[in-house]
C-alpha cells in the first residue's frame, strides 16, 4: 500500500464550501507526506455530521492513519495521534489504527461513529468495512452504552439544562444526542446505531412532544450562529433524564476482555498488513 491519502470522494456534502473540502484535502496529503503514512479514512465528525449544524460550524475532520509495519516494532513508538494546526475554521487531526483497535475493546464510541460518517472526504471503503468489521465483532455493547451516558449526562450537566433555569441551547443538543443514541439502543439491541441525531430518531421514534421540541432546537439551529438562551422543555428534560437513568451502568460485559483482545489483536495484525505503507 503507497503511502498517502485514498482516493477523494466526488459528491461535495450540501452546505460544504469547497474551498474548505479543498484545504482539507491539503492538509491530509501533507499530513501523508510530512509523517510517512497512509491515510485510508478521513471524514466529518462533530455537529456537520450530527445532523445539527450552524452557519458558522467549523470542520471538524477526522482521520484513521496506518504508518510503515517497522513503525510498530520500534521500542519508542511515535504518538498515536498526528494533529494539525487548529484555527476557526478548520479542526483536523487523527488517530493511529493501534490507537483506534485499542479504544474499540475499551468501549470507546468515536471509532464506529468516524467509520459511519455521512460526510466521507476520502477513503478506501475496503478499509472503512474491514475495520468496522473488526470493531463491531470486539465492542461490548454495554461498554458502549456507557461510553455515551458518560458523554450525555457530562454535556447536560455542564449546559446546565437540568436545573430549568435559561442555558444556553446550542449546547443542550449535545447531551440529546447522546441520549438519543440510548433510546435507539432499547429498540435495536445488538445492532449498532446511526451517527445522525434525524436518522437515530427516525429509527427508534420518540413521543411526538419530545420529537418537537427537538425539531426546534435543529431547525433554529441552522439558521442563526447563536441560539442564545432559554429554558430546556420540562417534557424534554424528562426525557433525557429518563434515558440516562435507565442505562444499567453496573451491567456485566458480555465477553471476557482476554477474549476480545486477542481477537482484536489478530483483526489489527491482518489490517496492518493490508493497509500499512
Amino acid at each position: 500500500m503507497p503511502t498517502g491519502v485514498a482516493s477523494r470522494r466526488h459528491d461535495l456534502p450540501v452546505g460544504f464550501d469547497p474551498q474548505v473540502v479543498a484545504a482539507v484535502d491539503a492538509r491530509l496529503h501533507g499530513v501523508a507526506a510530512e509523517h510517512g503514512v497512509h491515510v485510508p479514512w478521513a471524514v466529518e465528525s462533530g455537529s456537520r455530521a450530527w445532523g445539527f449544524p450552524s452557519p458558522d460550524s467549523d470542520y471538524d475532520c477526522r482521520f484513521f492513519f496506518v504508518r510503515p509495519l517497522d513503525a510498530y516494532l520500534d521500542p519508542w513508538p511515535a504518538r498515536d495521534v498526528i494533529e494539525t494546526p487548529l484555527d476557526a475554521v478548520l479542526d483536523v487531526n487523527g488517530w493511529d489504527l493501534v490507537k483506534a483497535v485499542r479504544l474499540a475493546v475499551a468501549g470507546n464510541a468515536t471509532v464506529g461513529e468516524w467509520l459511519r460518517s455521512p460526510h466521507v472526504y476520502a477513503g478506501d471503503v475496503r478499509f472503512r468495512d474491514e475495520l468496522l468489521a473488526l470493531v463491531d465483532d470486539v465492542t461490548d455493547r454495554d461498554r458502549v452504552m456507557r461510553h455515551y451516558l458518560s458523554v450525555g449526562t457530562d454535556h447536560w450537566q455542564r449546559s446546565g439544562a437540568a436545573t430549568g433555569t435559561p442555558v444556553p441551547l446550542k449546547k443542550v443538543l449535545y447531551a440529546v444526542r447522546p441520549a438519543a443514541v440510548l433510546h435507539w439502543f432499547d429498540a435495536h439491541p445488538g445492532a449498532t446505531p446511526p451517527m445522525e441525531l434525524p436518522r437515530l430518531l427516525a429509527e427508534a421514534p420518540v413521543p411526538a412532544h419530545v420529537q418537537a421540541h427537538v425539531d426546534e432546537l435543529v431547525a433554529a439551529k441552522s439558521r442563526t450562529r447563536e441560539l442564545g438562551t432559554g429554558v430546556v422543555p420540562a417534557r424534554l428534560r424528562d426525557w433525557v433524564e429518563e434515558r440516562f437513568r435507565a442505562v444499567d451502568v453496573t451491567a456485566a460485559t458480555t465477553r471476557s476482555d482476554e477474549r476480545r483482545r486477542a481477537r482484536a489483536a489478530d483483526g489489527f495484525r491482518a489490517l496492518l498488513r493490508r493497509w500499512a505503507p
